[in-house]
């Protein structure tokens, strides 16, 4: 079930140097009118945070709906990412995003966008994420923030913040599911023409990103089998006998391919598609554990508690955490 959300009023910010990537992903999401989502859907603006005129990377003029006296009025602000790590940010801009995450706004950076937040303070404490090249530089910027590397984004409720470039995309869309729901987020994705959901937990980085022809010709219709067979027992041995290899070497192929193992893509499949069905069902908890290979309520009520910060009944009723 989406969240109650009675303040779509979402404000990017825009800035000279601008990211013309991470801004894209911000007016693809919440800037474009949708009559197909009806009258509640997201209203749009963008806030210079300093006298124009502004340019964006590659020379792009922006033009902005106003300052940032339009973050009073922000359900949902978006920072998409900054000049650059050791750039200084504008007081003003810390005091006015200080302001609006005070009286209950989300706060959104996308990519290097994690810096401005850190300006602001508004990472103490909390999780937060940025693209792997400046994890370094960002946990001297925020040493009070609890850093997660390699993952594609991090809810932290009304503090949200994604990894490189493209996982802002996974992020707003995130954002979507929370605010409308999945049906929501699948037609945005399907206009984008990406993924309706990964998972935030996902890694940044894969080793090899594209498989051989042959790992794929392998690899892939077996995990397609996977997915629809999600309640019965898997192993390294029975996948590996599956896919026609030896473990080992089934073992070293799945993670070049997918950057991960085979137990933890396992479990971000069960989780998933026990997340889906939360959202779209009225099964039980105990019929859900079952049918996505998770065995009793309480093992798929510790997984949830683990990897998304919240219970399975309270994720139904969205109250999502992480």
């Amino acid at each position: 079930m989406p969240n109650a959300c009675p303040d779509r009023r979402v404000v990017a910010l825009a800035y000279d140097g601008l990211c013309t990537f991470e801004f894209g992903i911000a007016v693809e999401v919440f800037g474009l009118e949708r009559p197909e989502m009806g009258p509640d859907w997201y209203r749009f603006a963008v806030a210079g945070i300093e006298p124009g005129p502004l340019r964006a990377t590659g020379g792009i003029r922006i033009a902005v709906d106003g300052g940032l006296d339009l973050l009073a009025e922000a359900g949902t602000v978006v920072v998409p990412g900054w000049r650059g790590a050791a750039v200084p940010v504008p007081e003003p801009l810390c005091a006015a995003l200080r302001a609006a995450a005070a009286r209950g706004a989300r706060v959104i950076s996308l990519c290097s966008g994690a810096f401005v937040l850190a300006a602001a303070g508004l990472l103490a404490g909390r999780r937060a994420t940025t693209h792997w090249r400046y994890l370094d530089a960002l946990a001297r910027a925020a040493p009070d923030a609890v850093l997660v590397p390699d993952v594609l984004y991090v809810d932290e409720g009304t503090v949200l913040t994604a990894a490189g470039s493209a996982a802002g995309i996974d992020l707003c869309l995130h954002l979507v599911r929370r605010d409308f729901g999945p049906e929501a987020a699948n037609l945005v994705a399907r206009r984008l023409v990406v993924p309706p959901h990964r998972e935030g937990s996902q890694r940044q980085r894969v080793e090899r990103p594209v498989p051989t022809a042959r790992e794929g010709a392998r690899l892939s219709p077996l995990l397609d089998r996977v997915r629809t067979r999600l309640d019965r027992p898997h192993t390294l041995a029975t996948l590996a006998a599956e896919a026609g290899m030896s473990p080992r070497t089934f073992l070293r192929r799945f993670r070049a391919t997918t950057g991960t193992t085979p137990a933890a893509w396992l479990l971000a499949e069960r989780l998933a598609s026990a997340r889906a069905l939360l959202e779209t069902g009225a099964q039980s908890i105990d019929d859900i554990a079952a049918a996505c290979g998770f065995g009793s309520a309480a093992t798929l009520r510790h997984h949830f508690r683990t990897r998304l910060g919240t219970s399975p009944a309270r994720y139904r009723t969205g109250l999502v955490t992480a």
